[in-house]
């Protein structure tokens, strides 16, 4: 399942500051645990930061359930970034976009937030609570309170401004400052010296309680649990509480009713104090437990034979199973404790390698390596090679006058490998146009990043990754860096052909589209220059005649596109100029082709020569330069097979996968037509009219893991 961790992490990506400003927020090292525990449990996830770009990076992680995919869920810790009832902000906006959710929903946050609705409604249900009073200014009568009392805001959580006063005065300085501090009316309840215990919920209808945990105040019937001990210098924790059987049964039973009075939803904490006569209250509820290490909360479920691990899965089960209760989750999450699965440890190191990946890919996309550009070409293969060297890779590099080097790495001695990772080191792009590295919250981008730089990023993490799960040896590859492809393979072609003999299987690192697709199959490529010049002019009409016998030829050589049977020809840097004084006329056109049959380019060759004719040629001379590029990359029997291994693989990973056809040529295509192969492998993301690439930043992930676990499949 398709799982997103929603937290807070930048507080500023908001339209404006506006209201009361957040407080909470989650250690970014329990955020790491929480996405390695549901990684454990074989999701595929990503963790998101939920501010005002949280919706477009969720379109784009979440699957489209409308297209048939599974649907996925988010685990929710997000506290929320300003204003009130801050607990329900991403529960709303998953609401509103439809998207299932680990935790309550708007309306049970709302009252467990608001500690003085909380009260009401525990008393409404003849819970036992506190008396309490409420207080919107330092100015109101106070007579009523019982001393000693204790202070809090109304809607904060972690003892946030938490206060114990003695007398009217403490109390009067003590609402002043909290209605200062953190605008909003005051709590102030009768405070209850005694014993503090927490019960940890978990489920629904109804849910299971942890055992019951005693805070322990080392014997001060004072004590409370301030900000700084949650935060800082946590308390001790007695779980099971040393209580009688029957104590702790009423415990969690009172906590269960004051869950279901709340209408909160799969997991929650209940704070209750007890009194030296035994008798009990209970002082809030925490609709958002923390998953904090020190937490009362974790430790609870460790007590319960719970680890952090099955903790955490356990909590997206009971939410699953509200959701859609025709899925069928093992207890035990079908793994063994001493055995961690494959796919948990490649994404693990992948996800700890996060970083790396990104700066790499960030060096390698402000490097620009137009086709022309020799010494940027090279610095480009400079890079790669010095990740993979390390690795146990050998460098054989092929030389080239014109252009940069091409470059063959592999972890084998002997000519042959198992796969053949194909991608190339140039791009159409000089200086000029160049677009450096830019790093948005859900998008990568910059010249090349899509075609070509994203997939190198993978492959190097690929290798990094086959290597930590001690698997690089068991496979023999092959990596083919080519630096034309920009001109059609003109100096690649016998290269590719020669090194691919040798390979079982090859496999391509071109960007993956938008849908996430893989490319089976690949459009060929002909170029075509068409120069016309009028010749034995007598008259002027023979100007306008030859005009409009050139574009005559134009217009029949493009009305042969049929995208339908895979053939596009389209003209480009058309000139004509002519002159009825001279009597001159010229005409100058480029044809672009692509074309899915041989025979498709002889059809066009042929409606050429047509017009070619003698009579024509008397007037006209005509000059046709260029022709066939590339051949078309076609499936072939065996290619089926390696995409079922992809799919397979990605179907465990639950990551979207398509067979798409490339109307694009690339190097890729003069491989000998017997080898299976696909392409695409590399990150998710595309190129715009306006030339500007993109990626989805999550997919560097999800695509490094895909390749990792392919290649460790082919070499088993």
């Amino acid at each position: 399942m398709k799982v997103a961790i929603i937290h807070n992490r930048d507080l500023s990506a908001v339209i404006n500051k506006f209201g009361i400003q957040n407080k909470e927020m989650y250690n970014p090292e329990t955020v790491r645990r929480v996405a390695q525990a549901l990684e454990w449990g074989g999701h595929n996830v990503s963790v998101i930061d939920g501010n005002m770009h949280m919706i477009e990076k969720l379109q784009q992680f979440m699957p489209r359930v409308i297209e048939g995919e599974r649907m996925g869920l988010v685990f929710n810790m997000a506290y929320g970034i300003q204003g009130e009832s801050r607990y329900t902000h991403i529960p709303s906006v998953l609401e509103m976009l439809g998207i299932p959710y680990v935790g309550s929903g708007p309306g049970g946050h709302t009252l467990a937030l608001d500690k003085v609705t909380t009260k009401i409604i525990i008393q409404k249900y003849d819970l036992p609570t506190p008396d309490f009073w409420v207080f919107s200014s330092p100015e109101e009568r106070m007579e009523d309170v019982e001393f000693p009392a204790i202070v809090k805001p109304k809607m904060e959580a972690v003892s946030f401004g938490l206060q114990i006063v003695h007398d009217i005065d403490e109390l009067r300085q003590a609402v002043s400052e909290t209605i200062r501090d953190f605008q909003q009316q005051v709590l102030v309840e009768r405070f209850i010296p005694g014993r503090e215990f927490a019960v940890g919920l978990l489920g629904n209808n109804p849910p299971e309680a942890l055992p019951v945990l005693e805070i322990d105040l080392e014997g001060d019937p004072n004590g409370i649990q301030t900000v700084v001990h949650k935060k800082k210098r946590p308390r001790g924790k007695i779980c099971p509480a040393h209580i009688p059987e029957d104590l702790a049964d009423k415990l969690v039973n009172l906590s269960i009713r004051a869950f279901n009075a709340l209408h909160l939803r799969d997991f929650a904490r209940v704070d209750i104090r007890m009194d030296e006569n035994g008798n009990i209250y209970i002082l809030e509820i925490n609709s958002m437990a923390s998953l904090g290490a020190s937490g009362s909360y974790v430790h609870a479920a460790s007590k319960k034979g719970m680890d952090f691990r099955r903790l955490v899965n356990k909590m997206l089960e009971v939410a699953v199973v509200r959701y859609f209760t025709d899925q069928n989750f093992q207890d035990d999450l079908g793994m063994s404790p001493n055995r961690i699965p494959m796919p948990v440890r490649i994404r693990s190191y992948l996800r700890g390698r996060q970083e790396q990946m990104e700066n790499m890919l960030q060096q390698m996309v402000n490097i620009n390596s137009f086709s022309r550009n020799v010494n940027g070409v090279n610095h480009i293969g400079d890079t790669v090679a010095r990740y993979l060297i390390p690795l146990g890779f050998k460098l054989q590099v092929i030389p080239q006058v014109e252009l940069g080097n091409i470059l063959y790495l592999s972890n084998s001695d002997s000519q042959a490998v198992d796969v053949l990772l194909v991608s190339h080191l140039d791009g159409p792009t000089p200086l000029a146009n160049h677009t450096y590295f830019t790093d948005g919250e859900q998008k990568l981008m910059g010249t090349g990043i899509w075609a070509y730089k994203g997939g190198l990023t993978i492959m190097v993490a690929a290798m990094q990754a086959l290597r930590y799960i001690r698997g690089l040896k068991k496979i023999r590859i092959g990596i083919l860096l080519t630096t034309d492809d920009s001109l059609q393979g003109k100096f690649a072609q016998p290269h590719i052909v020669n090194i691919s003999r040798h390979a079982s299987c090859v496999i391509g690192l071109s960007g993956a589209s938008l849908d996430g697709g893989i490319i089976t199959s690949r459009s060929g490529a002909a170029s075509y220059s068409l120069y016309m010049n009028l010749k034995n002019a007598e008259q002027s009409e023979d100007v306008s005649w030859a005009m409009g016998y050139f574009a005559k030829v134009l217009h029949s050589l493009t009305e042969l596109s049929d995208t339908m049977k895979g053939l596009v020809v389209s003209p480009w840097d058309v000139e004509m100029k002519s002159n009825i004084t001279d009597l001159s006329a010229f005409g100058k056109a480029k044809l672009s082709i692509r074309f899915n049959e041989p025979s498709q380019i002889q059809l066009l060759d042929q409606r050429l020569a047509k017009f070619m004719t003698k009579k024509v040629l008397a007037k006209l001379d005509f000059q046709t330069l260029g022709g066939f590029r590339r051949p078309p990359l076609v499936p072939n029997d065996k290619t089926g097979w390696l995409v079922d291994i992809v799919k397979s693989i990605a179907g465990k990973l639950d990551i979207r996968i398509l067979e798409e056809h490339r109307w694009s040529s690339a190097d890729i295509c003069f491989l000998e037509k017997e080898i299976p192969v696909v392409d695409g492998l590399g990150p998710v993301g595309t190129k715009k009219p306006n030339k500007e690439e993109f990626i989805l930043r999550h997919s560097l992930l999800e695509r490094a893991a895909l390749l990792t676990l392919t290649l460790h499949e082919l070499g088993q």
